[in-house]
């Protein structure tokens, strides 16, 4: 009886952490690629989540190869709830960096980041 009611406690306990780990947005896609080569700087950054995620809590950063930061500002109009999507700037040849966070609907904070290149 004893070991019937410690396999129901442990059997409980990965049922809590595994729906928990589940509620985390984690990163599905992304456009560009991470680790992609480029022959053409991309107009558009596409994000897409596992799951909903709080826009106006969410944020994207992009840096060239020396760590410099360039202007990205989400589009919030017109996208799927799983997504964030921003219009890129002119970007030049070389090796960029996205930087993203949001929040999940289980009120996490979730980071992430990765690279792309471009290389006409």
């Amino acid at each position: 009886m004893r070991v019937l009611s410690c396999l129901v406690i442990v059997g409980l306990a990965v049922l809590a952490i595994a729906s928990v780990a589940a509620a985390h947005s984690l990163l599905l896609e992304s456009t560009p690629a991470a680790g992609s080569t480029l022959t053409a700087a991309p107009r558009e950054l596409r994000l897409r989540f596992n799951n909903r995620i709080e826009k106006p809590l969410s944020k994207v950063r992009l840096l060239d190869s020396r760590g410099a930061a360039q202007t990205v500002e989400l589009t919030r109009d017109g996208v799927p709830p799983d997504w964030l999507r921003a219009p890129l700037p002119a970007l030049g040849a070389g090796r960029w960096r996205v930087e993203w966070q949001v929040l999940s609907t289980d009120g996490h904070v979730v980071a992430g980041r990765f690279e792309f290149q471009i290389a006409p």
